[in-house]
């Protein structure tokens, strides 16, 4: 880092509070990660300026929005959530992470549970995990049938017509992370107090089972094609680039009015 040469820019960005503080937060000190950790900070807010706006105008236009994260376990889908929400009116949106179904929900049709989550008018719903559970976590980990699996692959892009169709406005993003990622990040859970409560046994197996999680990742990508919502797809090794790529793909994906005041 020595090497390092500075623009007058950057000289500035290291002499606010906010450079100071990502600077010296952490040994040893980095003045490229400091740099590149504000500039982030001030495009989020910018990106969280228009998705006030985006939640004004589907709360005056009566718009219905819902927005799917999926991903491998610890692929950053709450934290870009959680950047995506924190400013934004709490009354008028919610985040869906539904537990393991129940004995009567295990009977009822797979996406029963998730249209009774749907979002009336003005809201915004945020799935972290959604129905397509059925398409990877559950075959990948014997929470399904075979057959159970495949009645949803043949309905899942029907259901999705239905959706947008009926006026809903659906976008759906995957966070991609590498294998070796996502085991550092596991590791970072284990020996942290605060977090460890986040691993589950499903986490446990992740590694393990990661080619045949690719391989029905794979087999949901190539029948989702022929559906009406496309996956935006995220290189998310990096958080906070994933986070800013999803906001704008947000942003991108629905037609709300962009001079709207906030």
């Amino acid at each position: 880092m020595n090497t390092l040469k500075l623009t007058k820019k950057d000289v500035e960005i290291l002499n606010t509070n906010k450079g100071l503080r990502a600077l010296f937060s952490k040994e040893p000190y980095n003045l490229e990660k400091a740099i590149r950790f504000v500039n982030y900070e001030n495009k989020l807010k910018k990106l969280q300026v228009e998705l006030i706006r985006l939640q004004t105008w589907a709360i005056e236009e009566n718009e219905r929005i819902i927005i799917v994260f999926e991903g491998r376990d610890v692929a950053g889908k709450g934290g870009a959530i959680r950047r995506a929400t924190e400013r934004m009116n709490p009354r008028h949106y919610r985040i869906v992470a539904l537990p393991k179904p129940t004995e009567d929900e295990r009977s009822q049709w797979i996406f029963q549970r998730y249209v009774n989550q749907f979002p009336k008018a003005g809201e915004i719903i945020f799935f972290d995990r959604s129905w397509y559970n059925r398409a990877v976590v559950a075959p990948v980990n014997g929470f399904c049938t075979q057959q159970e699996y495949e009645i949803f692959m043949n309905q899942v892009n029907e259901f999705e017509r239905m959706i947008t169709e009926s006026g809903i406005h659906l976008v759906k993003i995957y966070m991609s992370i590498s294998k070796r990622e996502q085991e550092k990040r596991f590791e970072d859970l284990k020996s942290d107090p605060l977090k460890q409560w986040k691993m589950t046994p499903v986490d446990e197996r992740a590694q393990e089972l990661w080619d045949v999680y690719t391989y029905y990742k794979n087999k949901m990508f190539e029948k989702t094609k022929e559906g009406v919502v496309a996956w935006k797809i995220i290189k998310a090794n990096r958080k906070t680039y994933a986070r800013v790529v999803a906001i704008n793909h947000i942003l991108s994906s629905i037609p709300y009015d962009k001079k709207r005041e906030v």
